[in-house]
């Protein structure tokens, strides 16, 4: 197939990489244009300098796929290519959309007969290699037709249509959610075990850890690592930012009147890491010298 690609951050360029080496033609655009020039020279892409131009080059009925931050980059550009676009287009967002903004842009996009595609797209820097982990949400018939660049992407079972439009941006954002749990879990044990008087071996646990035992994921492959490099973690910033896809998950539960204790605690927890010196710890200090005359410094 020959399909566009536009946005060539770590991973829309790995994308359009890997789907050159399996012998498709991409059509590459990004606002940075030293970015289209390396895709073009490295993965032997097709350039574009405009959104006009992505479509211009691709044949009909044509594919379009976005990887753009959410918001609005994502809302401009296909506000753009929904006047550019044809009658049985399909356009594909493949970034971090709200669920409910892919909802409302595929009823605006049918209207005009363009037929708009989420693509919860997992696997971060790896997926070149490795291939991503695709949650789609798309009418059948377009997934059909989508079939080969999706195989491609993926491995072997890593790719499915999960629902219509708007299915696939939902299961991404619990995805995320659950993803910060089990970062959270594997932080806070993995503190536990640092704050004993045993002399533990860290990278030695999780190493073991990681052969046989029921909480082997690749995440721990990737605490292992860490460990062996960097044993007491000194080279990182203790400040974990959000990506905004837990707050989604968290206000959809609240909205659904889901229970989801462990993800919530663990967005909270990336909020406190960024204010170390926060107000409230100090008042809380302030009040147990109030009642109990406990230390409260500095």
């Amino acid at each position: 197939m020959r399909i566009g690609m536009v946005g060539l951050g770590r991973m829309g360029a790995g994308m359009a990489g890997r789907l050159t080496s399996h012998g498709h033609e991409v059509v590459v655009h990004d606002r940075d244009p030293e970015r289209v020039a390396r895709s073009a020279g490295v993965d032997g892409t097709i350039p574009a300098a405009s959104l006009y131009e992505v479509t211009t080059k691709l044949p009909p009925p044509r594919v379009v796929w976005l990887m753009l931050p959410a918001g609005g980059p994502t809302r401009d550009v296909i506000d753009t290519l929904a006047g550019l676009l044809s009658k049985g287009d399909v356009l594909v967002d493949g970034g971090s959309s709200r669920w409910t903004d892919s909802v409302e842009r595929a009823a605006r996009l049918a209207e005009e007969g363009i037929n708009f595609v989420d693509a919860g797209t997992s696997g971060g820097v790896w997926g070149r290699t490795h291939g991503y982990c695709l949650m789609v949400g798309a009418d059948r018939e377009v997934y059909a037709r989508l079939t080969p660049v999706l195989e491609a992407l993926a491995p072997p079972g890593g790719s499915a249509r999960v629902g219509p439009p708007g299915a696939g941006h939902y299961a991404k954002m619990v995805h995320n959610g659950i993803e910060y749990a089990l970062l959270q879990a594997y932080a806070e044990g993995f503190e536990l075990l640092d704050a004993s008087t045993l002399d533990l071996d860290l990278a030695a646990v999780a190493e073991v850890w990681r052969h046989g035992s029921v909480i082997r994921s690749w995440l721990l492959d990737l605490a292992a690592e860490v460990l062996r490099r960097d044993p007491e973690v000194e080279q990182v910033s203790a400040v974990v930012e959000d990506s905004g896809e837990g707050r989604w998950t968290v206000e959809t539960a609240v909205d659904a009147g889901v229970a989801i204790p462990a993800i919530t605690l663990a967005l909270f927890s990336r909020f406190a890491s960024r204010t170390p010196d926060a107000f409230g710890h100090r008042l809380v200090n302030a009040l147990r010298h109030g009642f109990g005359g406990h230390e409260s410094g500095p």
